[in-house]
């Protein structure tokens, strides 16, 4: 499994261009949800299946969480306070049997990508439903994304709406489409064509 690189004292990784907006990017339509009816999932290989709604998830713990953005077209945005629910602490409240060793996400409008547990678990690893004191509108990911802050955000996947835990890692949409399967942006991990060179 590659490891991401060890960041240099410059923010800003190769190839990425600062901003101050925050761009919408996105494969197909906007998902929109009724919050009242909306529900999260985590399956796999865990001892308490859960299912909640949009009022106990947000019951859950919160932590928040101020980390730099780096999108595999090349733009980066520093300094995104992200408010949410901390992976392992979800995965405590499920309780993870000894197999499992990736997580698989599952988003509305079909968007899927998938994560090692060591990455899943960083300690800067959320899932997120406000994003500078504001909720997460639709376009970028509300109710509810992940934000993995030190891999390429289509790791961050948006409109999250189940976690399954894995014994063997599977390719999310993009993996499956030429992108890299683990996405440092420090090594510029951008496409699946890459990994070879990285064995």
């Amino acid at each position: 499994m590659a490891k991401s690189a060890p960041k240099p004292q410059n923010r800003l990784p190769p190839g990425q261009t600062l901003v101050t907006n925050f761009p919408v990017l996105s494969y197909g339509a906007t998902p929109r949800c009724d919050r009242a009816k909306w529900d999260f999932r985590v399956t796999g290989l865990v001892e308490r299946p859960l299912h909640l709604t949009f009022a106990e998830f947000r019951a859950m713990p919160t932590a928040a969480e101020v980390a730099d953005f780096h999108c595999v077209t090349t733009w980066s945005r520093y300094d995104n306070r992200w408010e949410g629910v901390k992976t392992a602490d979800l995965a405590k409240l499920a309780g993870l049997k000894p197999a499992a060793k990736f997580v698989f996400v599952q988003c509305d409008g079909g968007y899927t990508t998938n994560l090692p547990l060591e990455e899943f678990f960083d300690d800067d690893v959320m899932l997120a439903w406000r994003h500078d004191g504001t909720e997460l509108e639709p376009d970028h990911g509300g109710p509810l994304r992940l934000v993995v802050p030190k891999l390429y955000a289509w790791k961050s996947a948006k409109w999250v709406r189940a976690i399954e835990f894995c014994a063997q890692d599977r390719r999310g949409f993009w993996e499956v489409r030429g992108y890299h399967n683990h996405g440092d942006p420090w090594s510029e991990e951008r496409y699946s064509f890459q990994e070879d060179a990285d064995e």
